[in-house]
């Protein structure tokens, strides 16, 4: 893993493009002796953790990306590995950039959270309660970077618990000779995962100063939905109920309060996307701010979507009524066509130098539908059907399923997972959603060619352990 290992200095750097939001006078170098010495270069350490995750060949654009290519709902129309064909045809191999790229960048993230956790522990330049959330954020990145890389890298939870998962890093790494790491299980990272978000969301504010902040920056509410999704993709659906809980009401309206922050549905569903980003909605995005913060042409969603990369299959979920001409669904607005006649996503709409959308990564409509799923197979279809009308009448105000759509039991909960595929399209979400459920990645085709069906026991279901990590690595799988 030498490759991954980086020094404190440069871990710790914080150039004018990195978080400005958090700080108003970036540092530009902070040395291995003094990183720590002073509260604004411990602040400075605090911003990158939020630049590590904006990296673009992770969650900045590429990952999002390579989640929906390995899925269905889009087609491909460049057959150039560059944009990602060998992913979305199920080709990619260890030695693959994309693959060793996604998990250099995720454990970078961890040993900056390693390294900050270690530094401001028994630091006295800050006060307690600041080191309490500096060090809850650290475990929220950390818990993040991890649970990406277990769901992408390692067999499902439902699948395998016991099998090696990934090298599991809880101590700084700032220099060589500590290549040779053993793997842990799968069930044990999911733990540590856990472990984290629970710390996180004991030591986090309810919310910060500004909605920017708040939007950009993990709070309370940022851990407890993580962890809605941890526990839906582990199957384990009363936990789910019970972290959802603590963000949405028994009763609508649904809305979560505290502090600084509010959660809820944003009225207009095309808002969520648009303007300042910051509405009550957003439970975690990444900003891009600063212009020169945002992504290069193939890591962007919108050059992806819009240029396009990627086009709607029309065989998948682009087929559902609420996107039909003349559907009324506010969701249908974000779909267009192009001139050669294929239907585009139009969710992310910057398409020309700076690609400055932001990146959602959690969001309260994804809270509702993880706690719907849950309620749905845990013997609750009232509740999961509340929920479940929440999501779609903020889009189609008066919208009323079809009953028998609504049978509880399986009906129901496949009705949920269709109307998570529509409010969640292009986000992420397609892959993990498969995964997580042990179903076959679907065959497809599209103007590149065609890609195969996938299914749980083939060994290209999740991708392999990178050919970087297991080059440094003696204790790899092979």
């Amino acid at each position: 893993m030498r490759k991954l290992i980086l020094s404190t200095s440069v871990l710790l750097v914080l150039s004018s493009c990195t978080k400005n939001l958090l700080n108003t006078v970036p540092v530009t170098s902070v040395s291995d002796v003094t990183a720590f010495s002073t509260s604004d270069k411990i602040l400075a350490g605090v911003n990158n953790l939020y630049s590590q995750l904006e990296n673009a060949s992770w969650y900045g654009g590429r990952d999002i990306i390579f989640n929906e290519q390995r899925g269905d709902e889009f087609s491909q129309n460049d057959g150039n590995n560059a944009t990602g064909a060998n992913v979305w045809n199920q080709s990619i191999t260890a030695s693959g950039n994309f693959v060793n790229n996604v998990w250099t960048a995720a454990y970078s993230a961890i040993n900056a959270a390693n390294i900050l956790i270690a530094g401001i522990t028994t630091t006295t330049v800050i006060s307690d309660s600041l080191r309490q959330n500096y060090l809850a954020e650290a475990k929220f990145v950390r818990a993040f970077s991890y649970f990406s890389l277990v769901t992408t890298y390692a067999k499902p939870y439902l699948q395998d618990t016991s099998s090696p998962a990934l090298p599991l890093r809880l101590t700084p790494s700032t220099s060589g000779g500590d290549n040779t790491f053993p793997f842990s299980t799968v069930g044990t990272v999911y733990a540590q995962v856990l472990q984290d978000l629970n710390d996180a969301e004991t030591g986090l504010p309810a919310g910060y100063s500004s909605a920017l902040l708040t939007a950009s920056r993990a709070h309370k509410a940022t851990a407890i939905a993580l962890k809605t999704r941890v526990y839906l993709t582990q199957g384990n659906y009363s936990q789910v109920e019970t972290e959802a809980a603590k963000l949405v009401p028994a009763a609508a309206p649904y809305q979560y309060a505290a502090g600084t922050a509010t959660h809820k549905l944003e009225t207009n569903f095309a808002t969520v996307f648009s303007g300042t980003y910051t509405g009550p909605e957003a439970i975690f995005f990444l900003p891009f701010v600063n212009p020169t913060e945002a992504p290069a042409n193939q890591s962007a969603l919108a050059y992806n979507y819009l240029y396009p990369i990627l086009y709607l299959n029309t065989a998948a979920i682009v087929s559902d009524p609420v996107f039909a001409t003349g559907s009324t669904d506010a969701r249908n607005a974000l779909v267009i066509t192009n001139s050669t006649s294929q239907r585009l996503l139009n969710k992310f709409s910057h398409n020309t130098v700076p690609y400055n959308d932001y990146v959602p990564v959690l969001r309260y409509a994804e809270v509702l539908l993880n706690y719907a799923e849950a309620a749905a197979n845990n013997n609750d279809p009232a509740t999961a059907t509340a929920l479940l009308n929440a999501v779609r009448q903020r889009s189609h105000p008066g919208y009323t399923f079809d009953p028998s759509t609504l049978t509880p039991g399986s009906t129901l909960v496949a009705t949920i997972l269709n109307e998570r595929r529509i409010e969640l399209l292009g986000e992420g979400f397609r892959t993990p959603d498969l995964l997580r459920r042990l179903q076959p990645l679907p065959a497809k085709t599209g103007t590149a060619g065609t890609a195969p069906q996938v299914l749980p026991t083939d060994a290209n279901y999740v991708w392999p352990v990178p050919s970087g990590e297991s080059g440094y690595n003696a204790d790899a799988p092979q």
